[in-house]
C-alpha cells in the first residue's frame, strides 16, 4: 500500500492570507472525511455479513425441517462466511482506511492465512453445493440413497483441507524483519506460488462451477420438457347436487370417479347436478416445471454473482505478479472489497430462493420479536 506523502509549497502573504497552510487544512478535512465514510460503509458491509450468515445458521439450528444433508452444506458454506466476517474483514476494514500496518508481524501472518483459507473454503464451498445438487438431479435415486450427513462433512472437510493447502506455503518463505512492518501482504516475488493459489483457489473451481451448472440447466431443461402434458391423464372429478334445484331435498352427496381428460371445466346437468373437473396430473407436473424454472434461474444467478465478485481480483493478482508497473493499491482494494461481498450475497441467494428457508427465517424473527 502506498502512504500520502505531504509536499512543501512557498507561502503567499500577500494581503496577509497564507494560502498553502489553508490548502493543508482543507486537504487533511477531505481525506478524514473520506476515511470516516469508507470506514462507515466498510463496517456497514461487515456487519451485513455477519448477521446474514448468523440467520441462516440459526435458521437451520432451529428448524428440524431444514437439517437435511443439502442444507448442512449451505450451513457449513454460512459459517465460512461468517469466518471471513469475523476473522478477515474488520481487520481489512482498519488497513483499507488508513493504508498503514500497526498491528505487527505476527498478526499479520494470522491475518493473511485466515483470509487465503477462508475466502478459498467459500469458494470451495460452492464447488460441493453445485457437485451436491448435479448428482441428486443426475442420479436420483442412488444418490439419494448416498446422501448422509457422513457423506457432506467429508466433502466439507475435502474443501477446508485443499483451502488450508493453498494458504500454507506462504509462512515458510516469510521474512523476518527487525523492524515493524507497515504493510502486510503476500509476497508475489514467487510466481508459481501465485499461478497455483489463483489457479487452486479460482480457476479451476469456477471452470468446474460452469461445467456443473452448465450440466445442471441442461438436465432441467429436460424435465421442463418433459413436464408438458403429451398424453392424457387421469382427473379427479366431484360432484354435488345444487342447493335449493328438484331433488336437493336431502344431503348433498358427493360422488369421486375417473373421467377421459378430453373434457375439462365444469357444467351443470337438466337435473341440476354440479360437476367439477379437475386435472390433478396436469397440475402436478405444472408446480414441478415452474420450480424447474426458479432452479435453473437460481442457478445463473449464484453463478453469475460469484463470477462478478471474484473474477476482477483473480485477474488482478496474476496480472501484478508478472507487471511491475500494473500495481494500483485502490484497485486492488476495491476488488478485494468486491470479493468480501460474496460472502454477503451467498446466505441472500441460497436462502431467498428457498420458500422453506424463508418460511423458518420468519418464523424465527417473529419468535426473536415476542422474546424481546
Amino acid at each position: 500500500m502506498e502512504r500520502s506523502s505531504e509536499t512543501t509549497r512557498p507561502v503567499n502573504t500577500t494581503n496577509g492570507t497564507f494560502l498553502p497552510d489553508l490548502i493543508t487544512v482543507d486537504g487533511n478535512t477531505e481525506s478524514l472525511g473520506h476515511q470516516i465514510s469508507l470506514a462507515l460503509l466498510l463496517s456497514l458491509i461487515t456487519l451485513a455479513t455477519t448477521l446474514s450468515n448468523a440467520f441462516v445458521i440459526a435458521t437451520i439450528s432451529q428448524s428440524k425441517k431444514l437439517q437435511t444433508p443439502a442444507n448442512f452444506l449451505i450451513a457449513s458454506l454460512a459459517v465460512t462466511d461468517l469466518l471471513v466476517s469475523i476473522l478477515v474483514m474488520p481487520i481489512c476494514v482498519l488497513y483499507t482506511v488508513t493504508h498503514s500496518w500497526t498491528l505487527g508481524q505476527v498478526v499479520c501472518d494470522i491475518w493473511l492465512s485466515s483470509d487465503i483459507t477462508c475466502c478459498t473454503a467459500s469458494i470451495l464451498h460452492l464447488c460441493v453445493i453445485a457437485l451436491d445438487r448435479y448428482w441428486a438431479i443426475t442420479d436420483a435415486v442412488e444418490y439419494a440413497k448416498k446422501r448422509t450427513p457422513g457423506r457432506a462433512a467429508g466433502m466439507v472437510a475435502t474443501a477446508w483441507v485443499i483451502a488450508i493447502s493453498i494458504s500454507l506455503p506462504p509462512l515458510f518463505w516469510r521474512q523476518v524483519k527487525a523492524e515493524e512492518p507497515t504493510s502486510c501482504s503476500v509476497n508475489t516475488d514467487h510466481i508459481f506460488y501465485t499461478i497455483y493459489s489463483t489457479f487452486g483457489a479460482f480457476y479451476i473451481p469456477t471452470l468446474l462451477l460452469i461445467v456443473l451448472y452448465g450440466r445442471i440447466y441442461v438436465e432441467a431443461r429436460k424435465r421442463i420438457l418433459k413436464q408438458s402434458p403429451k398424453k392424457a391423464g387421469k382427473r379427479l372429478t366431484s360432484a354435488h347436487l345444487v342447493t335449493g334445484s328438484p331433488g336437493s331435498t336431502g344431503s348433498p352427496k358427493c360422488v369421486r370417479h375417473d373421467v377421459p381428460s378430453s373434457d375439462t371445466g365444469s357444467s351443470t346437468s337438466d337435473n341440476q347436478v354440479k360437476v367439477t373437473v379437475s386435472d390433478a396430473l396436469l397440475e402436478k407436473k405444472r408446480i414441478s416445471a415452474a420450480r424447474e424454472r426458479k432452479a435453473t434461474k437460481t442457478l445463473g444467478i449464484i453463478l453469475g454473482a460469484y463470477i462478478v465478485c471474484w473474477l476482477p481480483f483473480f485477474i488482478y493478482t496474476l496480472v501484478a505478479a508478472t507487471c511491475d508497473t500494473c500495481s494500483n493499491p485502490d484497485l486492488f482494494d476495491f476488488f478485494t472489497w468486491l470479493g468480501y461481498v460474496n460472502s454477503l450475497i451467498n446466505p441472500i441467494i441460497y436462502t431467498m430462493s428457498n420458500e422453506d428457508f424463508k418460511k423458518a427465517f420468519h418464523k424465527l424473527l417473529r419468535f426473536r420479536c415476542c422474546r424481546l
